[in-house]
């Protein structure tokens, strides 16, 4: 089986990666920790263990980072609603999170199950940034770290250059994009075009009924309105089960490339950029391997094949 780490703040497209890492077979979640970010941490672990619960999971969650390291808390309430859930406000879940905080979790996981654990991030990375400056060494024992997060040289979903998890910690990403861990980022970008769900998409998965399909149409309703009004998109756009889906099965990726990616966190205008070297005029080591392209039929299907289950 292999080992998953989510790092996750959890609204209703992170419920989704969630319940998709449930469902993969050859999958064992180790622990999801909580970061501040689309919610605050106590809505985000009201939100993962409701989803948990769905999953018929018993998954430990741990509560992380209640802000960024030096900004403060911007919430994504125009995208998710202000529970994070397509303003369901589901009740709260008879699963309890564990009392050590998500830092400490997180390194002593990876310590316990060195090149074993495979970490996905979904939210900002402020939880990683705290773990690797208490122990930095961890950098070395994550065999992948798939994170969503950024924009590769394209348009930014918070402002015109950032992508909103990086935008919302930049002093955070950095850290992590300079750590040494061996990064692999898929951007919000992914998520755009024929990537994103149509009507008739999202009707065929609220007819699987199943549970995961269920709260995967109505958690997201709210996005799927905001994804079309205020981004222009066709439909529904789920960064965060694209970036799960490169997790769960790397072949989907069809053109990747390793750059240099430095984070911009002076500029008010450009706060939160992943500026990428593609041209390598810096001549900088490359530090991130940033995927360009994915099999999009073949994320749709493996989103399908999830919460059919």
């Amino acid at each position: 089986m292999r080992k998953l780490l989510i790092d996750t703040d959890t609204a209703s497209d992170d419920a989704v990666a969630i319940m998709m890492a449930h469902s993969w077979t050859d999958v064992q979640v180790v622990a999801i920790t909580i970061v501040n970010g689309n919610v605050s941490v106590e809505q985000g672990l009201k939100n993962a263990l409701y989803t948990l619960e769905t999953c018929k999971a018993t998954t430990p969650v741990y509560v992380g980072c209640k802000k960024p390291i030096l900004r403060k808390s911007n919430y994504a309430e125009w995208f998710h609603g202000k529970d994070g859930m397509g303003n369901m406000y589901y009740p709260d879940s008879h699963i309890k999170p564990k009392m050590s905080p998500a830092t400490d979790a997180i390194i002593d996981l990876l310590k316990t199950y060195p090149d074993e654990v495979t970490l996905v991030t979904l939210g900002p990375l402020t939880n990683i940034a705290i773990a690797l400056s208490r122990a930095p060494e961890i950098a070395s024992l994550v065999p992948r770290c798939v994170v969503m997060g950024g924009a590769a040289n394209t348009v930014g979903n918070v402002t015109p250059a950032a992508e909103y998890n990086i935008w919302v910690d930049p002093e955070a990403a950095k850290v992590v994009f300079h750590s040494g861990m061996p990064i692999e980022m898929v951007g919000w970008e992914l998520s755009r075009y024929t990537a994103a769900l149509t009507s008739t998409e999202i009707d065929m998965i609220e007819a699987f009924g199943t549970d995961k399909s269920l709260l995967a149409v109505n958690s997201n309703r709210f996005s799927f309105e905001a994804s079309r009004k205020l981004q222009g998109a066709i439909g529904l756009t789920l960064a965060d089960p694209v970036a799960m889906a490169v997790a769960l099965d790397p072949t989907i990726v069809t053109r990747q490339g390793k750059y240099f990616v430095d984070i911009e966190i002076t500029s008010d205008l450009t706060r939160g950029m992943t500026v990428i070297d593609e041209l390598d005029v810096l001549h900088k080591e490359p530090n991130i391997t940033v995927v360009r392209e994915i099999d999009i039929p073949r994320w749709k299907e493996i989103l399908y094949s999830c919460l059919r289950k």
